[in-house]
């Protein structure tokens, strides 16, 4: 504590003496410079060095000329004379003088009197020298000297430009006065390599050996330098590096944009002030309207070509993305070399982990640089990198931008290098993400994204679902509206999306915990190898074991693609592709008219390709909506008969089927349902019921059948022989699906067959089947009808036909049956309670046919059998109270008529 008051008291003490000193030598100064003016205005030279020291924090500097300006006595005392004769000397005045009047004269705004050649030299002499130590310069110096002091007093005193290069570094964060002094040198350095002292010391000699016949002046030197890079020095490459990212935030610190851009500045963007990058965003948002000069277009995208190389030189990033690449991109920033890296890892760091960027103004500007490498492949330096070679050879001659050239690598995907195409198909799982990232869909469908899809914010693929719904699925009025071209490009996008699961970016996203436990095995991206369709098939194959809802919806959309489009089911595609150029090549994909035709010609379809569209087939036995013919044909009724059914699991469809008899059932639907149904009998896995419910069944019961080619219903017949072994699920869906078949019986049908013969001998089924009479209600099962009642009056069927028709029964008729209590029977049975009742009226008539004769349709009659006994039952008490007079007195009315 003593000490701490003994060094305050020494301190207080010497204050004074610090405050004097610095006084002192501002005094000095100020007298010095005052000797050395008036020396030169009475002609004489100034012998005697002038030493400032403003900046504390760097070494003395010897002021030129003792003046501090271009001395009265050179080279330029003529031209003083002419241009500047009222300006006061000293602080560098008349070196800006003279420089305002050279620039006017580059211009070519001068007639009359110029700077001589001479004066120039000794013009940019001084200007050298003031660069070598910001002491020198008196105006900087003065301006700069409290943020010297603040921002950089922890660099090297002994170091004349480490201040200097401290304060442009900091140049955001400097007081306006010094900020506009830093600018100065700036400019003067962009112009002039030698009056940067780094950058003049290493480059010296490559500028002598490369550029030796170019004159200094508007940065031609570096320009040069920058033109023949594989020939400079290392060091001198750093160091105009160095000097690119200090002024990529002015369009006025680079020389040749500034030159030929000026133009376009003040036609496109007059009101908008130079710095912070400013003039150089407006220029390239509106570098592709007409009237923008090709000259600044071309060194615009030249200058875009390098900073999509470097975040360095892009300024804005810089700024507005600091704290996420320090926070999440730190590895790869300090990764970089000192030069420029050429390898975007920062860029494409960000990138890659944009969904975790914390700054809204961050996230905007990646936004912009992905929108731009997704146009032209100079904008993304990985890409362009690793498709150098393939460019050469496959995409010659096809002009940058407008995603062009990414196009034609998409289009020669077969033929890129391994690391273009690895390469290009990161860029696509990136592009994935917008529309913004799709230039050729986002132009090819700039109204119909404004007709259909303008309240929806781009990203998360929103505006991509909007187009593919509208576009696939559309309703008559949006298949109107909707161009070919624009339809083209959705139809393309959408087959390459589902190429690859990766690149269906809500699938990919909604799926990412799902797939990890259910399809890991099928594909590993971190390999850099195409998943194909393998994890998409894998998705459909196990969806009801998805937990996540959303890729549960996700995986259904894209079965809505893939049964809509042949070409969305990469396997498939791939499979079917020789069968499809053989009998369905003029069919237009869409609507499932491709599937169609493959069904069609199903027994002359390549193994592969029948595979294949049988695994499809049994997917789509889940849900209509995935039968795009049969769900247009049955909108209608769907609404209708099938409200309130949940789609899925084949409860949509078998609701239709139960309701085919209804009366405003539609012919177009009902021969879809019936198409259909006759599939269904003809290979159990297309019935879903059955397949879900009986699969332990069938590889218990019939393993040898399912073994065999389907096709022919052998599984179908398995299960029907062992019927009374099944599990009762399986029982109540092979009943249903028994009863389907014989409602909707057709002559030769794989599962039905069995019961030709009988319906032949049979004249009342066999008038059903060859003159149906009004379509409806009486005709829709009417053989199914003929053949229960044939069953329930004992009358004789065969053995394999009666086994069928059993199975078709409610599971309580089918006791009846197994016991014998037929119909008759049970009309015997009546007639012999009503004999001991003593009734006379006749309640039934076992052999009657007669007009009044009342038949239930369906499978309601069978189902009534049960019932029917513990009605007649008690009818017959009832009766006997009657009769016996237990009751008060009644009429009775019967019907007669047999089940």
């Amino acid at each position: 504590m003593e000490n701490r008051w003994k060094f305050l008291l020494l301190l207080a003490v010497l204050a004074p003496a610090i405050v004097i000193s610095q006084d002192s030598a501002a005094a000095n100064l100020a007298a010095d410079l005052q000797d050395a003016v008036e020396a030169q205005q009475a002609g004489e030279e100034v012998t005697e060095a002038v030493e400032a020291k403003i900046i504390k924090e760097a070494p003395i500097g010897v002021l030129p000329s003792g003046t501090g300006d271009v001395a009265t006595t050179g080279a330029c005392a003529g031209d003083v004379e002419n241009f500047c004769a009222t300006v006061k000397l000293g602080e560098g005045r008349l070196a800006d003088c003279l420089t305002k009047q050279q620039e006017e004269e580059t211009k070519g705004n001068v007639e009359g009197k110029t700077l001589t050649d001479d004066c120039k030299a000794e013009l940019a002499a001084f200007k050298m020298e003031l660069g070598e130590s910001i002491n020198k310069n008196l105006p900087l110096a003065k301006a700069c000297k409290d943020d010297a002091t603040k921002l950089c007093s922890d660099q090297d005193p002994t170091d004349p430009v480490a201040i200097l290069a401290c304060l442009r570094d900091l140049k955001d964060s400097l007081s306006s006065t010094c900020s506009a002094e830093i600018f100065k040198t700036q400019i003067e350095a962009a112009k002039d390599y030698r009056t940067d002292a780094d950058l003049h010391a290493a480059c010296e000699p490559d500028a002598k050996q490369l550029c030796a016949d170019v004159n200094p002046g508007e940065g031609r030197i570096q320009d040069c330098l920058r033109d023949k890079a594989v020939s400079v020095s290392w060091e001198c490459q750093e160091e105009l590096f160095r000097q690119e990212v200090e002024n990529a935030d002015d369009l006025r610190l680079s020389q040749r944009l500034f030159k030929k851009c000026m133009g376009d500045k003040k036609k496109f963007c007059a009101d908008i002030k130079f710095g912070g990058a400013r003039v150089k965003d407006c220029l390239e948002g509106h570098r592709e309207e007409a009237g923008f000069s090709a000259e600044c277009k071309d060194e615009l995208e030249a200058m875009m070509e390098k900073r999509a190389a470097d975040f360095r030189l892009d300024s804005t990033l810089r700024e507005v993305c600091a704290d996420d690449i320090e926070a999440i991109c730190g590895y790869e920033r300090d990764s970089l070399d000192s030069v420029e890296g050429f390898d975007a890892r920062v860029i494409q760091c960000l990138q890659d982990y944009r969904d975790e960027l914390a700054t809204p103004e961050c996230r905007k500007q990646v936004h912009v640089l992905t929108q731009r490498a997704s146009q032209d492949i100079r904008f993304d330096e990985p890409l362009a990198d690793a498709c150098y070679e393939d460019r050469a050879r496959l995409c010659d001659g096809v002009q940058p931008g407008s995603a062009r050239v990414i196009r034609c690598l998409q289009d020669a995907r077969e033929e890129l290098a391994y690391e273009c195409r690895a390469t290009l198909f990161d860029a696509e799982v990136r592009m994935a993400e917008d529309i913004d990232f799709k230039y050729p869909m986002k132009r090819a469908c700039s109204a119909e994204i404004q007709a259909f899809c303008s309240g929806l914010s781009h990203g998360q693929a929103r505006v991509i679902r909007c187009l593919q719904a509208r576009s696939s699925f559309p309703d008559h009025t949006d298949e109107q509206d909707f161009s070919s071209e624009c339809k083209e490009e959705v139809a393309r996008d959408q087959v390459r999306s589902n190429q690859d699961y990766r690149l269906n970016y809500r699938l990919n996203t909604a799926c990412e915990a799902d797939i990890d436990t259910l399809c890991a095995e099928e594909c590993s991206p971190f390999l850099g190898s195409a998943c194909g369709g393998r994890v998409l098939r894998c998705l459909t194959e196990k969806q009801d074991a998805i937990k996540s809802k959303e890729c549960a919806d996700e995986v259904f959309y894209f079965e809505k693609m893939e049964v809509n489009d042949f070409r969305n089911d990469v396997l498939l595609a791939e499979a079917c592709r020789s069968d499809v150029d053989a009998y369905c090549k003029h069919v237009e994909p869409g609507e499932g008219r491709v599937h169609q035709c493959l069904r069609d010609n199903f027994q002359k379809l390549a193994d592969g390709c029948r595979k294949e569209e049988l695994k499809l087939n049994i997917i789509q036995s889940r849900d209509v909506r995935l039968r795009p013919k049969l769900n247009k044909a049955c909108s209608d009724e769907i609404t209708v008969f099938c409200q309130g059914i949940q789609p899925g699991k084949g409860r949509v469809f078998q609701c239709l089927q139960q309701s085919l008899a209804q009366p405003d059932f539609g012919q177009a639907c009902r021969a879809q349902v019936e198409e259909r149904g006759q599939r269904m009998q003809e290979d159990y896995r297309l019935d879903y019921g059955v397949a879900e419910a009986c699969e332990p069944d069938v590889v218990t019961y019939c393993a040898a059948e399912k073994g065999l080619a389907h096709g022919n219903a052998e599984v179908l017949k398995c299960l029907v022989k062992a019927y009374s072994k099944l599990a009762d699920v399986c029982q109540r869906e092979m009943s249903r699906a028994v009863r389907m078949a014989l409602w909707e019986y057709k002559k030769g049908a794989a599962l039905t067959g069995v019961c030709d013969a009988d319906v032949a001998e049979i004249g009342s089924c066999q008038t059903a089947v060859s003159n149906p009479k009004n379509r409806g209600i009486w005709s829709i099962g009417a053989v199914g009808r003929c053949l229960s009642r044939q069953l329930a009056e004992s009358k004789p069927l065969t053995l394999d036909c009666r086994s069928l028709v059993i199975v078709a029964a409610p599971k309580d008729a089918q006791a009846m049956f197994d016991s014998s209590m037929s119909a008759a029977a049970i009309a015997q049975r009546v007639q012999e309670l009503q004999a001991a009742a003593g009734i006379k009226a006749q309640l039934v008539n076992p052999a009657g046919r007669g007009a009044g004769m009342v038949t239930l349709t369906g499978w309601v009659a069978l189902a009534a059998l049960v019932s029917l006994v513990v009605v007649v039952v008690g009818a017959i008490v009832f009766a006997y109270r009657k009769f016996s007079g237990l009751d008060k007195p009644y009429t009775i009315v019967t019907k007669q008529g047999d089940v």
